[in-house]
């Protein structure tokens, strides 16, 4: 495989491949592990730390399509994450007029198909250390290792941590962030 991969065809691999995966490290424990019944925004619903994007999710219009059979991988910024950007960002975010935009930047959090962070971290090892994502949205993220995290780097280079890994739902997997990714 070469450098720039895509994050969607090691995951094919990977699944195939998942005896053995290392995992990475839940930093989160306040996140209660969802039994698989769950989709992805009832998941989010029912932790308390995911108030935003919920809410972000719904002015989108997003909800049937992240309830539906998917499977997704998500990227789940939680409320404190929301609560770095600009004063204002969201609140602006989430007018209908902004409805568009708001939808890039939440679709640029999910990925197709179901990927375990030992799945991302055996595509990073795959290549050098860094892995290219190819999100829904159509942009790239980018990941990598820090010590025993995953830290991801957004179009405009901002870089964002998982937290809690392998949150695992009925159409998916959500991997929570310390972070909201920015699209160029």
């Amino acid at each position: 495989m070469t450098p720039k991969t895509t994050f969607t065809a090691l995951a094919a691999a990977a699944m195939a491949a998942a005896a053995g995966l290392v995992a990475v490290p839940a930093l989160a424990d306040h996140h209660m592990e969802k039994k698989a019944e769950a989709n992805i925004v009832q998941t989010a619903m029912s932790t308390g730390m995911h108030n935003t994007l919920v809410a972000a999710v719904k002015a989108a219009g997003l909800v049937e399509t992240l309830s539906g059979p998917g499977p997704f991988t998500v990227f789940a910024p939680t409320d404190a994450a929301f609560g770095k950007l600009p004063a204002g960002t969201v609140e602006t975010l989430v007018k209908p007029e902004n409805k568009g935009t708001l939808t890039t930047i939440l679709t640029y959090h999910a990925v197709p198909g179901k990927v375990t962070a030992g799945d991302l971290v055996k595509l990073i090892n795959a290549n050098g250390g860094k892995a290219t994502i190819k999100t829904v949205q159509g942009g790239t993220l980018t990941a990598m290792l820090d010590g025993d995290k995953v830290v991801i780097t957004d179009a405009k280079g901002g870089k964002t941590t998982v937290v809690k890994a392998d949150v695992m739902t009925s159409n998916g997997v959500v991997h929570v962030t310390d972070g909201v990714f920015m699209p160029a």
